[in-house]
């Protein structure tokens, strides 16, 4: 059944009007502004807009301790809204909750946001975290608290490493389809089983890669919107939720907050899970990719690996899900967010190519950042679905 309609004022007042990437993999020699500068150069061609002309941005990143103001400086802006809110990956997915509510309010007029990093070439090391109770065992951290989640997960609900094994490969045979993923080879099950392992029950190809890249959006009002080269694609609904920071505070290590998010983005677009055309997630490990689909309600609690298995996700089935070839094999820049809601606008524009999912109409996202900790939600639409 189609939930209500939330009458919430937010529902498509903004609209993505301009994206843009770098190149993706070892950029070595660039610092993460001239990769992030490549993005924005990219999403300005993309919208026709000039850089005088953003007078909104939204930024964050682990080396910057006051990203907007080091953005503003890099490109010689000066904004009339600034946001860094740091929530770790999910932070651009909130960052387009931001965004649209400071363009509701007339805060700004061009809202800019962007990412750039060179994990890869310069090196990426975990953000330092305040002392805590897990301290003393000296985790391997961020992998060590999702190999947690995704061993409770299988004890659990029986989920099991062929399963986990099966979201990779999906991942896999959509990035082969991309140009610019960094990973293209075939891929299959028993390579990921058989794969060097990282942190029980993870092999290397459950995890993300290490990247260099960037990436950009531009907004406007919806009132603004028709008014740029390509097709708006327009913010219908966002949510934020948190239910912890470190990872033995998690209520329960198999239900992300998304479960929480998920259904509010979904109140506020007026849409259900049933009507999403594409679903771009944050799956920054395997276990990511089955927490997310059953906590926004594409599956029941439990029944995630089962959903994922025989192709359901990958091309030819029945949900496109990570269909640039996510972070397990196009990109990962230390924060994935940014990508997956460009990939989403570029899929609901129709510019995919051999990866295009045909009537695209309804795009979900969702930002993950922190230990499982942060969930984002967000619901992109065509013209079409206002």
């Amino acid at each position: 059944m189609k939930p209500p309609r939330d009458e919430h004022s937010l529902r498509g007042s903004a609209a993505v009007v301009g994206v843009g990437l770098s190149r993706f993999g070892d950029l070595g020699g660039r610092s993460h502004m001239e990769i992030m500068g490549e993005a924005v150069y990219h999403a300005l061609a993309d919208a026709d807009l000039k850089l005088t002309e953003v007078d909104g941005i939204f930024a964050t990143n682990f080396v910057d301790q006051l990203t907007p103001l080091a953005v503003a400086e890099y490109f010689g802006i000066k904004p009339t809204f600034m946001d860094g809110s740091n929530l770790g990956g999910s932070a651009f997915v909130n960052s387009l909750l931001c965004a649209s509510l400071a363009l509701k309010l007339g805060l700004c007029k061009v809202a800019l946001i962007c990412y750039g990093a060179n994990s890869r070439s310069g090196g990426f090391s975990a953000p330092a975290h305040t002392p805590t109770v897990e301290s003393i065992y000296r985790p391997r951290y961020p992998i060590q608290a999702y190999a947690l989640a995704a061993a409770r997960h299988m004890y659990q609900y029986g989920t099991t490493a062929e399963q986990l094994a099966e979201v990779a490969v999906a991942a896999r045979r959509w990035a082969q389809r991309n140009p610019a993923a960094e990973l293209r080879e075939p891929l299959t099950v028993a390579e990921v089983l058989n794969a060097r392992r990282v942190v029980d029950p993870f092999g290397v190809r459950d995890c993300c890669l290490v990247s260099d890249g960037g990436g950009a959006m531009l907004l406007v009002r919806a009132e603004r919107a028709r008014d740029f080269p390509k097709a708006p694609v327009y913010v219908l609904g966002v949510a934020a939720r948190t239910t912890h920071d470190i990872i033995s505070e998690m209520p329960d290590l198999t239900v992300t907050a998304a479960a929480q998010s998920a259904p509010a983005a979904f109140a506020m677009a007026g849409v259900s899970p049933a009507e999403i055309d594409v679903v771009e997630l944050y799956d920054a490990f395997t276990i990511n990719t089955i927490l997310l689909l059953e906590d926004m309600g594409f599956c029941k609690k439990g029944e995630g690996g089962a959903f994922v298995s025989g192709g359901n996700i990958a091309p030819g089935g029945s949900l496109p899900v990570n269909t640039n070839g996510g972070g397990l094999s196009c990109v990962h820049p230390g924060m994935y967010g940014i990508f997956l809601m460009i990939e989403a606008v570029q899929q609901l524009r129709g510019e995919c190519g051999a990866r295009q999912i045909a009537g695209a109409e309804l795009a979900a996202c969702n930002g993950n950042g922190g230990y499982l900790s942060s969930q984002v939600s967000a619901v992109l639409g065509t013209a079409a679905t206002l």
